[in-house]
């Protein structure tokens, strides 16, 4: 990863939000379902809020900015990008995991299963 890259993915883990925290808190150490979890990985030019290598799958966690009608499209964008790559992508709101965060958790072990 290039050096300016790697200083950017460190800024984001350490900007995470509250939502982000909560969840990166049950996907650490293999702690979901023993599923190895990364944060802020990077796959071309995006950043993952995480990501799972071994079932090609990815967790995003939305902010509002999400839901405007700007970030539906740069998010189609990014979600064909991905899916191109051969990944599988979950979007939860911030509401959700802050909220639900055992159905967010419920859900992802379902789509690990089928991948």
């Amino acid at each position: 990863m290039i050096r300016r890259y790697t200083k950017k993915a460190r800024k984001l883990r350490k900007s995470m939000t509250n939502a982000e925290r909560k969840l990166w808190h049950h996907l650490r150490n293999r702690q979901l379902a023993n599923l190895k979890f990364r944060r802020q990985y990077q796959v071309g030019p995006y950043f993952l809020d995480f990501y799972c290598p071994e079932k090609k799958i990815v967790v995003e966690v939305d902010g509002g900015q999400h839901y405007s009608p700007k970030g539906k499209y740069n998010d189609r964008i990014r979600e064909n990008f991905l899916q191109k790559k051969g990944l599988k992508v979950l979007r939860y709101s911030n509401r959700d995991v802050l909220l639900n965060i055992e159905g967010v958790l419920e859900n992802i072990i379902n789509e690990a299963n089928n991948n």
